[in-house]
């Protein structure tokens, strides 16, 4: 089973990650971008970086990456329990100078048509990313704004039923545990 944790940035992924990291210490864990050594320098470029790019050279990177992802990381485990942080649900909602059909083939394109069986979205009003993102240093996405992260996160949701993928939605402002007690159940 391929399971991949999204959210737009600030809802707690990486949180949820490390407890499942706990309650499933025979999953295979993994993340994009950063899941493979391209994807690692890749991740630095792209959210870290001075370098300001244009939308298509950033889509096409964060392409590249899903592509080795797949070949490096997803093939040689697909026998295993997978648990990523993020997957091509994030590459299709990200990517917004493509229309969503383009966004679709191309992502399906560099995963070899593997994608996630289930997809459980952590989600986020407003006024919580709002009171979330001033709380820490923003990376380049972040600095976006708001209303950016939001349209990407209902495009998460878009994006996972065009694709047929089961999905599980929760309120990211519950307690932590709250949330690794739905998580679980939805794996179960």
């Amino acid at each position: 089973m391929y399971v991949a944790i999204e959210g737009i940035d600030t809802a707690g992924k990486s949180t949820q990650i490390s407890l499942l990291q706990k309650a499933f210490p025979q999953a295979f864990f993994t993340l994009e971008p950063g899941g493979s050594e391209l994807g690692k320098r890749l991740r630095e470029i792209l959210l870290e970086s001075e370098m300001h790019l244009s939308d298509r050279a950033e889509f096409l990177l964060f392409l590249s990456d899903r592509a080795e992802h797949t070949h490096k990381v997803l093939l040689p485990h697909s026998n295993e329990f997978i648990i990523s942080d993020r997957s091509l649900i994030s590459g299709i909602a990200y990517a917004q100078t493509l229309s969503f059909e383009q966004s679709i083939a191309l992502n399906l394109f560099a995963t070899q048509n593997i994608k996630p069986d289930l997809v459980i979205l952590l989600e986020l009003q407003k006024e919580e990313l709002s009171k979330r993102l001033q709380a820490k240093k923003q990376d380049n996405i972040e600095l976006r704004g708001l209303e950016y992260l939001l349209e990407i996160q209902n495009r998460m949701v878009l994006a996972a039923q065009k694709l047929g993928i089961r999905l599980e939605r929760i309120d990211a402002t519950l307690e932590i545990e709250e949330i690794h007690t739905r998580i679980k159940k939805a794996l179960s």
